[in-house]
């Protein structure tokens, strides 16, 4: 019936029909996407830019004054701020790496003609599914001394694990690696079956083990796409708040986005946590800009 309406109609009217129609699609689309995203994302941007310049405290009835740079002077030459950016350069590192080792190995793995290989491939990603505050009661109780499994299965007694300063960082690593090494899997899992099959077939006709195949074939040619699950990761491990929060509250475990929190809704200081927030968001920028630049080098090879 709505044919039958719209070839009654002259080439004008269909033609004008359909330009409104596209115009009502950018209306109730772009419109409020680009509203959206000023409203929630680049208004608390310049907001909390503006008060990064100020000793504004939430918890106080006095107004913001306008101090410059101070906060960021004193943020820069504080070396406890270091210190905490220290422990989390330690935490993006240990976890970023073990999350690829795990992931690329895995996926190597499942990239052969094995049974049941898509049902394991959706069991291995469960974990990344889970909530950040389920991961960390669940590996809390895995972790206990005195019940906990992991204790029990390595004989470990009651070694402890989040109360040891030694040890907690590592524990929350070992976490984040068991929750985030799927992602890596599954990103390099779709680079490996894009490798082209040819390329196999003539290393084996030339008679090339395994380590020559690895080294020439697959990783050069994974390389770009493992690059970007390690700049996701990346970022995402620095700005990472849950797993050690809730895990432990070991001074040893105290990354940047843990002094940021208690900076800002512990001690009110609101202007320096601002501050302290662009300084994170600036290294974040370096960190990514770096890892981009030697993406877009391993491309070009």
């Amino acid at each position: 019936m709505a044919t039958a309406v719209m070839t009654t109609l002259d080439p004008n009217s269909r033609s004008a029909a359909r330009g409104m129609s596209d115009l009502t699609i950018r209306n109730l689309f772009i419109i409020p996407t680009i509203v959206f995203l000023i409203v929630f994302n680049i208004f608390p941007l310049i907001y909390s830019l503006g008060y990064s310049f100020t000793d504004f405290r939430a918890s106080s009835p006095a107004a913001a004054n306008f101090v410059g740079l101070q906060n960021y002077r004193e943020l820069l030459n504080d070396p406890f701020i270091w210190s905490n950016f220290a422990i989390t350069a330690k935490y993006v590192i240990v976890s970023v790496v073990g999350q690829v080792i795990v992931g690329f190995g895995v996926a190597l793995l499942l990239n052969r003609d094995i049974p049941l290989k898509g049902l394991l491939t959706t069991l291995l990603l469960l974990p990344m599914m889970l909530s950040m505050a389920v991961v960390g009661l669940f590996w809390k109780l895995l972790y206990d001394p005195s019940f906990g499994i992991i204790n029990y299965t390595l004989g470990l007694g009651s070694f402890e694990w989040l109360s040891n300063p030694d040890m907690a960082l590592y524990a929350v690593a070992i976490t984040d690696i068991w929750m985030w090494s799927p992602f890596v899997m599954l990103l390099s899992l779709a680079g490996l079956s894009a490798v082209p099959k040819h390329l196999y077939e003539a290393a084996a006709i030339d008679r090339a083990g395994s380590f020559y195949t690895f080294f020439r074939i697959t990783l050069p040619l994974v390389a770009p796409i493992l690059m970007i699950a390690i700049i996701f990761r990346t970022m995402e491990a620095f700005k990472t708040f849950d797993l050690a929060y809730i895990l432990t509250s070991q001074p040893t475990t105290e990354v940047i986005s843990i002094r940021l929190y208690k900076m800002a809704f512990q001690e009110w200081q609101t202007g320096r946590s601002c501050a302290l927030a662009y300084i994170v968001l600036i290294m974040i920028l370096a960190i990514t800009n770096i890892y981009v630049k030697y993406l877009n080098k391993v491309k070009e090879r």
